[in-house]
């Protein structure tokens, strides 16, 4: 008999073994960050979190507790991987820039990044607007994630690959009523994708762009999950690991050809099916 191999195309239990990733966002266990935290830390990856619980003070949810959720992603760890954190606001000049150095300082270098942050709340429709919310979406939803973007590929000179996921909305598919701000921040993402996308393949830096569709993270209502659910083939919005899978596999070697892509993550919603 010939020994066992194990075939080349035989996917890799821990495609993610060795690298560290920056995630933003990653403030509740209700969350997308939270959810793709753990899921790269199950693939081998030192998790770097970034979070901003005032945010979420502010809102219906609330925050949640720091310790436990970040215990919960150190559960998944493999190996001698770790998981480190930061508080920052994003819309503090220069906070950017922070968290990609101290993720540098923490693991000393940088693999991957996500750009998951978003602003919850600050906006409206046509006619109620300010100048201050616009400025507000702008700085968290699209500012941030490009100079993230920047500062990643700063320490990325070394010409050694890496990824970038940045996180868009269904803005391009649909309308979002009353959510104004938030769809030209989140659009202004996808829209650059590719440029920024072209500017970096130069290094081998990968980047893609996520659009994770309407994803349950504690915020639905009764009213709400009877009026969309029904726009769902499968009978059931999105929960976070749904979009985190896609995400995760984007920063792996499996997805090496994946570049400039704005990628929808959206079990078939219907923004025009029938409700009831």
């Amino acid at each position: 008999m010939h020994p066992a191999r194990t075939s080349e195309l035989a996917r890799e239990p821990l495609p993610l073994r060795g690298r560290s990733v920056v995630v933003t966002g990653v403030s509740r266990r209700a969350g997308i960050g939270y959810a793709l935290a753990c899921r790269l830390a199950a693939y081998g990856a030192s998790v770097f979190c970034h979070h901003f619980s005032p945010h979420d003070d502010e809102q219906p949810w609330g925050s949640d507790d720091l310790g436990p959720m970040l215990d919960g992603v150190r559960g998944h760890l493999v190996g001698d991987a770790r998981v480190a954190d930061l508080h920052a606001d994003l819309m503090d000049e220069g906070a950017p820039e922070h968290v990609i150095a101290a993720a540098v300082e923490e693991f000393g270098r940088v693999d991957a990044l996500v750009c998951n942050q978003a602003l919850s709340g600050s906006d409206g429709a046509l006619g109620e607007l300010t100048a201050v919310e616009l400025d507000r979406h702008w700085a968290v939803d699209a500012r941030a994630s490009i100079l993230l973007a920047q500062a990643f590929a700063a320490q990325h000179e070394d010409g050694a690959s890496g990824s970038i996921v940045l996180l868009t909305s269904g803005q391009g598919l649909g309308p979002m009523p009353g959510e104004v701000a938030y769809a030209a921040a989140k659009a202004a993402i996808a829209g650059v994708t590719t440029t920024i996308a072209d500017q970096l393949a130069d290094r081998g830096i990968r980047v893609n762009t996520v659009n994770p569709g309407p994803v349950d993270t504690g915020y639905l209502t009764e009213d709400m999950m009877r009026s969309v659910g029904p726009m769902f083939p499968f009978g059931r919005y999105g929960e976070p690991d749904d979009p985190a899978r896609l995400i995760a596999w984007l920063l792996t070697d499996e997805a090496r050809w994946i570049v400039g892509q704005t990628i929808s993550s959206e079990g078939g919603f219907g923004r025009w099916r029938p409700r009831g």
